[in-house]
């Protein structure tokens, strides 16, 4: 389906590589959640709101590709904070194989042109 709305066009590429997004950024180290969700909202609109990714890391949780813990904060309450587990960390292994291909694949039909690409 093609749409002229940008906004939406985001989210449908967004709904399919966030979580790996998340699981990409638990491997380097353990984040609580408005961590993640700041780093996010940094690079350039992979999410819009807490909204968005509380529910995200409790499906992760469920699924088995993070774990979480409580850890006491300067800052106010405990925070829970996220890690990726050997499963996800095994998930990510398929996903950057095939994102590499599939993002290879678009920008090459992207820089092609119509005339180039049936030829």
């Amino acid at each position: 389906m093609v749409t002229d709305d940008s906004a939406r066009l985001l989210a449908q590429m967004r709904r399919g590589s966030i979580e790996y997004c998340v699981l990409a950024l638990l491997e380097s180290r353990d984040h609580y959640g408005l961590e993640i969700t700041k780093v996010l909202t940094d690079a350039d609109g992979l999410v819009t709101s807490e909204g968005t990714i509380y529910p995200l890391l409790t499906r992760l949780r469920n699924e088995g590709l993070v774990d979480t813990y409580w850890k006491e904060s300067t800052e106010g309450p405990p925070r829970r904070y996220y890690h990726v587990t050997k499963k996800g960390r095994q998930a990510l292994v398929p996903f950057r194989e095939q994102w590499t291909r599939f993002r290879d694949s678009v920008d090459d039909i992207l820089s092609r042109g119509i005339d180039d690409a049936t030829n």
